[in-house]
């Protein structure tokens, strides 16, 4: 699944970008789908909340987003960092007491407040003192009119005007004359079409519980609560733990106990099968074996110089081809997942140990031989083992699948 979204560049006066405003969009064509105002606000947060993150759609610059009464009175603008988010009130909202208090919780909470489309009502004036930014529509009002609102308000020297539906250079340079900050319109740039692939929330738990399992030391009754907030991921787990590949004398039958069962080790390359698994499910599953391939490879290389953590190697395999499998660039993947620097180093910079161990796993099975031999020989392996070590991977491999097929 995918989240689309159009976003708005947002210029100060130099035309130098200051931030972006999302538009939702329900698919490729740039037009404002026929639903209502809170639904829209709701699957733009949503949809924030559950792909890569909102910094990937804004490059790391602040989001402007329409906000309506019911969603902030419901408190929706806490879902995302104050530091990522402009609170935008939409000019639908009637000024009244409930939105006054949440406007000042949300001041408190640190969030930038802007009124969108703004039109000059007297109720307006105990916002004032919350208000950071006031978005004026040239289209819906003339610069008589702009000028007489900017001299009402002169007392409220903190708050910063916005010129929207900019449109001739004529309006941005009398714009900026009349002292606006900040600028928006067809004169700089028309809505443009992002795309980001959606997590969903299943895939989420799974990488809230790579974060959790990547510390030295589990919390285990906290890794045991977020596994049992998923009943798939529990049975899932469960499933595996029993499995006949690691010979219990016992079934298990809680969450606690398939997860002291397993020990950190086994319990981490679980996780890790399992989100590469799970967002991969559109994808043709021969790229699912190759990673699954690579990562006990590299699994079997770290056993065998015994000079670091097996798990993330194992790891480091299992999201080699994580680019291609979410269709993003493997740097914006990174950014956004909890993993650690060795690891980060290994996919994105190609260095370290670990990235020696995957480069190997790489030309062995492009048959690049000379590269392969160079890289087996800094390794200190013999010709015998890395054709073994990688035939061991795809038979591992193949009885993964089948056990995920099951």
């Amino acid at each position: 699944m995918y989240f689309y979204a159009a976003r708005q560049p947002i210029l100060d006066a130099e035309k130098n970008l200051f931030a972006y405003e999302l538009l939702f969009r329900d698919g490729v064509d740039n037009v404002f789908p026929g639903i209502d105002e809170d639904e829209a606000t709701t699957r733009i947060i949503e949809g924030s909340q559950f792909n890569l993150g909102l910094a990937h759609l804004t490059g790391n610059k602040p989001a402007f987003i329409n906000f309506t009464l019911d969603t902030i009175l419901k408190n929706y603008p806490a879902m995302l960092p104050p530091e990522t988010l402009v609170v935008e009130i939409l000019e639908t909202v009637t000024p009244g007491k409930k939105l006054l208090a949440s406007v000042i919780e949300l001041k408190k909470q640190g969030y930038v407040i802007a009124l969108d489309d703004y039109e000059h009502k007297p109720v307006w004036r105990h916002f004032f003192p919350y208000v950071d930014i006031i978005k004026i529509d040239l289209r819906a009002m003339s610069f008589d009119e702009v000028e007489q609102v900017m001299t009402e308000l002169a007392e409220f020297k903190h708050i910063k005007y916005l010129a929207e539906k900019v449109e001739t250079l004529a309006e941005f340079n009398q714009c900026k004359k009349m002292g606006f900050k900040y600028f928006q319109g067809y004169f700089f740039s028309k809505p443009e079409m992002v795309k980001t692939k959606t997590l969903s929330p299943s895939q989420l738990t799974l990488s809230e519980l790579l974060a959790e399992t990547s510390s030295t030391d589990i919390d285990l009754p906290k890794v045991t609560q977020i596994f049992e907030r998923d009943i798939n991921l529990s049975y899932k787990l469960l499933r595996y733990s029993n499995s006949a590949t690691f010979k219990r004398r016992a079934d298990i039958s809680t969450i606690k106990q398939a997860i002291v069962a397993l020990g950190k080790y086994e319990l981490k390359k679980f996780l890790s099968l399992l989100f590469t698994a799970s967002v991969s499910d559109e994808k043709p599953q021969e790229l699912l074996r190759l990673a699954m391939v690579r990562a006990r490879f590299c699994e079997n290389l770290a056993e065998i110089n015994e000079d670091g953590d097996a798990s993330m190697a194992f790891l480091t395999g299992m999201l080699s081809l994580i680019d291609a499998i979410l269709d993003e660039d493997i740097a914006t993947v990174m950014e956004q997942l909890p993993l650690s620097l060795e690891i980060k180093e290994a996919l994105v910079n190609k260095k370290g140990k670990l990235a020696t161990y995957l480069q190997l796993a790489m030309t062995y099975e492009r048959g690049l031989w000379e590269q392969e031999s160079a890289l087996e020989t800094s390794l200190k392996l013999s010709d015998e083992q890395v054709p073994a070590i990688y035939a061991n991977a795809i038979d591992w491999s193949n009885e993964q699948i089948s056990s995920i097929n099951s």
